[in-house]
């Protein structure tokens, strides 16, 4: 019975979790779509879910993170598209390769800006040093891989690592807003434009 007792509380509690989380994420979804992410606190969000403080922050400890979970179906989907793609295309140069996920990862970042926006914004305002999100360093990865393979045919070459570095902060939000909402670029133009500045052109063999 004392067995039974104590996994009905623990199932109770994981229930009660489980209906917070949910409650957390639907009220900040609604706030997000009704003022932008970055008008949205968490002290706001706690108030709305009617948790306290103290509950959220014990499972999001930023906003960051808060985002993250709400967009992680559509990262896990993203990374299996360009995992797809990359197995798709093995036999094509690196430089077509790395074209092809930039091109996936803008088409992401076009659709889920809000969230996104949050995850970047949440993330490098921790630290005076930037934060970098699981986003970030999974597709640091993925491009210095391709930029070792390009390097290989490039008698002078940046660091694999720097390269991508630079790459993606002008693909981070601040960056690619001024360009859509300054310099008036389409999504299809900036990729163009961030391929011709970071990819070197195939080279004959």
């Amino acid at each position: 019975m004392v067995k039974d007792a104590g996994a009905s509380t623990v199932r109770s509690e994981r229930r009660d979790a489980a209906e917070n989380r949910q409650r957390i994420l639907n009220v900040a979804i609604r706030l997000f779509e009704q003022h932008g992410v970055e008008h949205v606190s968490m002290n706001q969000i706690a108030a709305e879910a009617q948790i306290g403080s103290g509950t959220l922050y014990r499972r999001y400890r930023n906003k960051s993170e808060l985002c993250l979970d709400l967009i992680k179906d559509n990262v896990v989907l993203l990374f299996e598209d360009i995992e797809t793609y990359l197995e798709q295309n093995r036999s094509r140069p690196p430089s077509l390769r790395l074209k092809g996920i930039l091109s996936l990862f803008i088409r992401f970042r076009e659709k889920k800006a809000q969230l996104l926006t949050g995850v970047e914004d949440s993330s490098s305002s921790q630290s005076k040093t930037r934060t970098r999100s699981p986003i970030h360093d999974e597709l640091h990865q993925l491009l210095v891989e391709l930029f070792d393979e390009i390097n290989k045919r490039e008698p002078v070459h940046p660091e694999s690592a720097f390269r991508a570095d630079m790459l993606l902060m002008a693909l981070s939000k601040d960056a690619y807003l001024f360009q859509k909402e300054v310099r008036g670029y389409s999504p299809e133009t900036i990729l163009e434009q961030v391929c011709l500045t970071f990819i070197p052109p195939e080279r004959d063999n």
